[in-house]
């Protein structure tokens, strides 16, 4: 099964809301630009009904090369990670 492309998202978004192509490209962008910000500022942005994007930092840890078996070391770093919200696990599973 295709995977839905952007344009088609701005198009069911547009026919179910009423909305022109140009606006709902507005609103999907304004919306996608409010997450990150809120993700970087305040480390999570939550959308009702869906899910929770959060900032979590990873800690320094060992690992192994796969090909030689080799231990390395794998630094620490920030991460985002998405929460599904428990309505989105339902409606899906």
């Amino acid at each position: 099964m295709a995977k839905m492309t952007k344009s088609q998202l701005l198009e069911a978004l547009a026919n179910k809301s009423e909305l022109s192509k140009k606006q709902a490209k507005i609103v999907l962008d304004v919306l996608v630009e409010l997450a990150y910000k809120e993700v970087k500022t305040n480390g999570e942005f939550s959308m009702p009904g869906m899910g929770k994007l959060v900032k979590k930092h990873r800690a320094a840890r060992q690992g192994r090369n796969p090909a030689t078996g080799a231990t390395i070391s794998i630094p620490a770093k920030t991460v985002v990670k998405f929460r599904v919200a428990k309505a989105a696990k339902d409606a899906i599973l």
